[in-house]
């Protein structure tokens, strides 16, 4: 089986990196085929871009398809009706980009239902003058490598394939990747592996980190046993501690989730969060920390080499992808490495 392509999702501003600098660095990789979420995501991908192309996940808005051509955007058709207005389209704009047939083989979420496949089997007509690049579906449970439903939508998607041998076949995301060849198609698309979240849920993690964050301590302070920390009083002290708070919280993207559940790093040292996050506040014990190093003016390692995006994610009781798409705008981000890393502080 040849090697399949790579394309890179880049939906939700690179999950959160910034696709302006994510996606040019991928680009000068040798990465060739994106995918966005929507229309304005895709204006704002082709502006950074140039070259390469780009799939809109969410299809057409009623009235948008000059946008498609003027800026060389591809919709992912999700249903007859998408096909029915492209088509009428089409044939009045010789110059329509190709699209994208999306098949819901077992998300139950877009695409094309098993009905209108075989509706569209039957009438193939329906696609005339529509230039069918690419067919595409999503695995659902791709991170369970045992589940049943892998196989049956490798399956499904299969039978796809062959009614449109000519054009680009998509399957795996992610996950899907690391289930093997038989769900490879030909154009993989990562997304958040490319920004170092684990694709393999409960194995080492094979990819590799991209971003550090950051905060400064605002202010430290010594508490006796017995004094509470932060709104409602939810953590008391056991004994003479030493604090430290940072100018981060959940007006940043840091979780609410994460009170009295999160840590945090100086140097070597974990130091768990104390307290409830406030939206712009968060405090944690650093009395294990040399109290020289635990100073207004330091700083805490919030994501990075102690504590990759999915060890917060597991503080916050959510997924990797939640903790990077909800990073804030008040950040500081320097990119090093053509803009393939990051490095977010506060």
């Amino acid at each position: 089986m040849a090697p399949a392509a790579c394309a890179a999702v880049v939906k939700a501003d690179a999950y959160g990196l910034g696709a302006g600098r994510v996606a040019p660095a991928l680009a000068a990789a040798g990465c060739r085929t994106f995918f966005v979420a929507c229309i304005d995501e895709g204006l704002a991908l082709r502006a950074d871009l140039g070259d390469g192309e780009i799939y809109v996940l969410a299809g057409v808005p009623r009235g948008g398809e000059p946008e498609f051509v003027h800026h060389r955007l591809r919709p992912v058709l999700n249903s007859l009706p998408d096909i029915e207005a492209w088509a009428a389209f089409s044939r009045r704009t010789p110059a329509a980009p190709a699209v994208a047939l999306h098949a819901d083989t077992g998300m139950r979420r877009l695409g094309l239902t098993p009905d209108e496949l075989d509706h569209l089997a039957s009438n193939p007509e329906r696609l005339a003058g529509i230039d069918v690049a690419c067919v595409m579906s999503h695995l659902a449970c791709a991170d369970m490598p045992d589940d049943p439903l892998n196989q049956a939508q490798c399956e499904a998607f299969a039978a796809l394939r062959r009614a449109f041998p000519n054009a680009q076949a998509s399957l795996a995301a992610s996950s899907g990747i690391f289930l093997g060849g038989a769900y490879h198609g030909t154009l993989c698309r990562p997304g958040a592996a490319l920004y170092g979240v684990s694709p393999v849920p409960g194995e080492p993690n094979p990819m590799a980190q991209v971003i550090e964050l950051k905060a400064r301590i605002l202010q430290a302070r010594a508490i006796d046993g017995g004094m509470s920390v932060g709104y409602g009083a939810t953590y008391r002290a056991s004994r003479r501690q030493r604090l430290v708070t940072i100018g981060i919280g959940y007006a940043d993207g840091f979780l609410r989730s994460l009170s009295n559940r999160g840590h945090g790093y100086i140097g070597d040292i974990r130091m768990p969060l104390v307290g409830r996050v406030s939206m712009d506040l968060t405090i944690f014990d650093a009395t294990a920390v040399p109290e020289h190093q635990a100073r207004a003016g330091g700083m805490v390692e919030l994501i990075g080499p102690h504590q990759p995006v999915d060890a917060v994610a597991a503080d916050g009781g959510t997924i990797g992808y939640e903790i990077l798409t909800s990073l804030g705008r008040r950040y500081h981000r320097v990119y090093r490495g053509g803009g393939a890393a990051m490095t977010a502080e506060a």
